[in-house]
């Protein structure tokens, strides 16, 4: 049974402060269009610049994770990423007026309960899943982090953390399915050591730092004046060590919280990769900087089998969806210009087009006559023609626009095209089609061999009278 995307139904807004910038912000969920996917936006800057929540957009993760984009940054996005996939959300836009997302109370749990009020809305466009094919493992030998995902048919976590701690000691979180993060792991909250508070707290590094949003672990002998001294600075009558070797400032919500909230933590960074996992996540003693290198090496691994050359392979000769003479009811071109001849598959995202290579073609008499080869920007423009039709499709009077090229990345040409040959073009959008710009992803095929492909950018334009194709 496929799944549909989802997205919320109205916005909601959180408040609070940044855990180390202090900064006062107000995050707003609000709801996105399919495929948008999720997207911070600094609604405090001029242009009001988006980020997309990306791990290779990702440049620190020193004390929490910070995405940046279009010259705008967003710090500790972690805790709010685990919470619209615990959520179970694809499209979600996150409006935040300042630099760090708020901490709370240190958990996901405020935010999944701002998302659940805010009701869910199921979309159109079934969702995308890349299912672990093989083990994939990340490792950090001097640092004994080990991380491995294993194909399951599910979500599923296993982490395990040691800190050569006698308090906290070795613990393990486990969740059997992800449908499991609100009950089990999203009102776990983020912990340090005392050690680590007052560094940072010399170092002024948890401007909005509080009692209130963190579990502190008490690694050390403590003196009376060293507990006064934090009463103090977090204007509290009194501190106590409890007995479970934290300060009292809170009550622990599971014995392994910890453990839950590096499980959150992981959650949230894998969220990066940008595509819905099925697979099995064992990791002893994660970190950010670890959880985004696997992130990475997951998404490596989805291009991967995105690019191999087993793809769909079309039957050319079924009856063909639009003809030569219905597409040119479409497109503008025509003879010797018009490089495609049936459109096979039509949708809001995908287009798949055939071209039947023949002998008799203009082109061939000077491109290597005694060994014929179809040129490679024929190629190219017959893809841009296939995707033209998608594009063109998102309009009501096709006839009164043109689509012009922006842009072609990534091209490649994997084989001769030769007389004879039928190439069949797939063309997928890689994001929604905004104010006239479409960006599509096309490949080409001979049978079940990938010939060509590349990425396009196209803008569609209104015919001037002049113009107008009679």
């Amino acid at each position: 049974m496929n799944v549909k995307q989802k997205t919320i139904k109205n916005e909601v807004s959180v408040q609070g402060v940044g855990l180390h910038t202090g900064a006062n912000v107000t995050l707003t969920f609000c709801p996105a269009p399919e495929n948008h996917g999720f997207k911070f936006q600094r609604t405090d800057l001029p242009g009001e610049p988006i980020i997309d929540a990306d791990c290779d957009n990702v440049t620190d993760t020193a004390r929490g994770t910070t995405v940046t984009q279009n010259g705008a940054s967003i710090s500790t996005v972690e805790h709010v990423m685990a919470s619209l996939v615990g959520m179970d959300l694809d499209n979600i836009l996150m409006k935040l007026d300042g630099p760090e997302m708020p901490i709370m109370d240190g958990s996901a749990i405020l935010f999944v309960e701002a998302l659940e009020s805010a009701g869910i809305v199921h979309q159109s466009i079934d969702r995308e899943y890349f299912q672990i094919p093989h083990n994939i493992i990340y490792t950090e030998s001097d640092r004994k982090v080990e991380i491995v995902a294993m194909p399951l048919d599910d979500y599923r976590f296993t982490c395990m953390i040691d800190y050569n701690s006698p308090v906290l000691g070795s613990q393990h979180a486990v969740i059997s399915s992800i449908a499991e993060f609100k009950e089990e792991i999203s009102s776990c909250r983020t912990f340090c050591f005392l050690h680590e508070l007052e560094y940072q707290l010399q170092n002024n590094l948890i401007k909005g730092g509080d009692l209130n949003n963190a579990i502190v672990i008490v690694d050390k002998e403590v003196t009376r004046d060293e507990l006064d001294h934090l009463a103090k600075i977090f204007n509290r009558e009194k501190i106590e060590v409890a007995p479970q070797g934290i300060l009292n400032n809170m009550e622990l919500r599971y014995q392994n919280e910890p453990a839950r909230h590096k499980l959150l933590d992981m959650i949230g960074d894998l969220a990066l990769v940008g595509t819905y996992l099925k697979g099995h996540i064992m990791a002893a003693r994660p970190g950010h900087a670890a959880n985004i290198a696997f992130a990475k090496k997951i998404k490596a691994a989805i291009k991967k089998e995105k690019n191999k050359k087993v793809q769909k392979v079309y039957d050319p000769s079924v009856k063909p969806l639009y003809d030569v003479v219905q597409i040119m009811d479409i497109l503008p071109h025509r003879q010797p210009f018009l490089f495609i001849d049936k459109i096979l598959e039509l949708s809001k995202t995908h287009v798949v087009g055939v071209k039947n290579v023949t002998m008799n073609e203009e082109f061939f008499k000077g491109h290597f006559p005694g060994a014929p080869v179809l040129p490679g920007v024929i190629q190219i423009e017959a893809m841009a023609q296939t995707g033209g039709i998608l594009v063109l499709s998102t309009v009501p009077d096709p006839r009164n626009y043109l689509t012009y090229f922006l842009k072609i990345d990534k091209v490649r040409f994997r084989a001769q095209v030769l007389p004879g040959d039928t190439i069949v073009f797939r063309c997928d959008l890689m994001e929604p089609i905004r104010r006239g710009i479409a960006q599509m992803k096309g490949v080409g095929m001979v049978g079940d061999k990938v010939v060509v492909e590349a990425e396009m950018m196209a803008q569609i334009s209104k015919v001037k009278e002049s113009e107008r194709v009679s």
